[in-house]
This record gives C-alpha cells, structure tokens and sequence, in this order.
C-alpha cells in the first residue's frame, strides 16, 4: 500500500499550525485547531519537528513510528522539540522568533534485510532512506536529509547512525543489528 503524499501547501499548512502550536504553548495558552483541515491529517503518520536558528539544531523530537494521526502526533512533538529536546535548554520566546521550523513526514520503516552487510550499498541510498538501527536496548534514527546536511558517504551515514543509538561505530555490521529504511517528504518554512 503506497502511502499518499502531501502537497506543499499542506507542508506549509503543517508548518504554520506546528508554529502557532508552540508560541501559543511558551505563551502559556491553549492552542485550539481549525476543524476544517486536510484528510490526509487525520492518517497515522510518523512525523518529526526540527527547529533551527541560523542553520544550527536548536530541536529536534518526532514519532519515527506511525502511532497516531499525523496532526495529533505534529502538536506532540512541535512542543517536545521546543521544550524537551534533552539537548538544549528549553526554547524561550524570544528565540523562538528566530526559530526555522522543518517537518519531515514519514513512511513506515521497513527492516532492511540483507544477507551480509556488505549488501545495505546496494540497498541503501544517502539522501533518500532515513534509518534507524536497534541492537539489544539500544536505537538510533537519523532522517534522510542528516548525512545529506553533513555531506556524510553512505558508510559514515552508517558510522553516525551508530553513534547516536550509542553504539559502536561498526555495529551495524553485526548479525544482531536491526537496521531500518523509511523515506520522508520534508517541509521547510517558506
């Protein structure tokens, strides 16, 4: 079953509700949706919130999982990566007027299977497949534009998957290394 696409101007409209969705919330409001929003809101969805200032990461939290409906899932996590992201402090009013907001909406991750782990080059391309590696209790994802952003080759797209799941830096060539392909369509604010 082939997931349906979002048009740019539902990306957008995702953009301006995930926005006025965290000033409403550092403004200490409630934010209240427009009921009269796109079909393809109310699917189950992976979706994650990058928020950035001037090109560097200031947030970044999402469902790589498509638990609940797209919309649902986008005031979730628009909020977590404004206040909860671990690595920052939580975001403040003032900065948030300089925040970029990304949303990269995603397919369901499919294992990769492969025989040998010389096999993920021919399978895997930079660029297009997000990934997301499980060995024992530990995870990582990264999205598909990450190596693209830190012009990374497919092996030290690999290398940095490991490191942030906190595992080695060849785990992923391990039999018991679980790694994961989805796409995402990627909205930037205009």
């Amino acid at each position: 079953m082939k997931q349906e696409k979002l048009s740019n101007e539902e990306g957008q409209l995702l953009i301006k509700i995930a926005r006025e969705n965290i000033s409403t919330y550092l403004k200490g409001g409630e934010y209240s949706l427009s009921s009269d929003l796109p079909k393809i809101f109310n699917e189950k969805l992976g979706v994650f919130v990058t928020l950035s200032i001037n090109s560097n990461l200031r947030g970044c939290i999402g469902y790589p999982e498509p638990y609940m409906e797209l919309i649902n899932g986008l005031l979730d996590v628009s909020i977590a990566a404004a206040v909860e992201d671990p690595r920052f402090n939580p975001l403040s009013l003032e900065e948030f007027e300089k925040v970029k907001i990304e949303i990269s909406v995603l397919t369901k991750p499919q294992l990769v299977d492969v025989k040998s782990y010389h096999d993920y080059f021919n399978v895997l391309k930079v660029g297009r497949d997000g990934l997301i590696i499980e060995n024992g209790y530990h995870r990582g994802l990264l999205l598909p534009q990450v190596p693209v952003e830190q012009n990374w080759n497919l092996n030290e797209f690999l290398e940095g998957l490991c490191y942030k799941a906190g595992l080695n830096n060849d785990a992923w060539k391990y039999e018991d290394t679980k790694i994961y392909s989805f796409q995402a369509q990627i909205f930037e604010e205009e």
